[in-house]
C-alpha cells in the first residue's frame, strides 16, 4: 500500500509518494494553486491519490522550534480536516520542522542548480516529511 507525504505551503503542495512497499519516499509532483486556495489544491490531489491507491497520506504540521503552533501549523491543520472531508484516507500530521532546510542541504551537496532547486524543493520536503514517518512506522 502506497503511503503520500505532502508538503503544503500557501501556493504550493509538495507530494512524495512511497514505494510498494512502504520502505523508500521519492518525488512525485509539485501542485500549485491560488494563495491558499486548499480546495483547488484537494481538486488536483484527488486523482493522484486515487491512482496511486493510496489510504494514508502524511501531512506536515510546521511547529516553531519551541513546539508550539503558528499560523502554518493551524493552515495544516485545517487542510487535513478538508482532506479528510473530500477523501477516504487517513491523514496523519507529523512534525515537519527543518524538513525543507535538510531537502535544501540535500540537494545542494547534490550539486543541482538554484533554479532546479526552486522547482523541487517542495516535493524534497514532502520526502523528507514521508521518509521520516516511514522510517518510524
Amino acid at each position: 500500500m502506497r503511503v503520500l507525504g505532502l508538503d503544503l505551503g500557501t501556493v504550493t503542495l509538495g507530494v512524495a509518494v512511497s514505494d510498494a512497499l512502504g520502505m523508500i519516499a521519492r518525488p512525485l509532483i509539485t501542485l500549485r494553486f491560488e494563495h491558499e486556495d486548499f480546495q483547488h489544491a484537494i481538486s488536483q490531489l484527488l486523482p493522484i491519490i486515487k491512482e496511486q491507491g493510496a489510504k494514508t497520506l502524511v501531512l506536515g504540521l510546521p511547529k516553531h522550534m519551541n513546539g508550539s503552533l503558528g499560523v502554518s501549523a493551524l493552515r495544516s491543520q485545517e487542510f487535513k480536516r478538508m482532506l479528510e472531508e473530500a477523501a477516504d484516507v487517513e491523514v496523519v500530521l507529523v512534525d515537519e520542522r527543518l524538513s525543507t532546510v535538510a531537502a535544501q542541504r540535500m540537494m545542494i551537496e547534490s550539486d543541482l542548480s538554484r533554479k532546479k532547486r526552486k522547482q523541487v524543493i517542495d516535493q524534497m520536503a514532502a520526502v523528507q516529511i514521508l521518509q521520516g514517518y516511514l522510517d518510524r512506522k
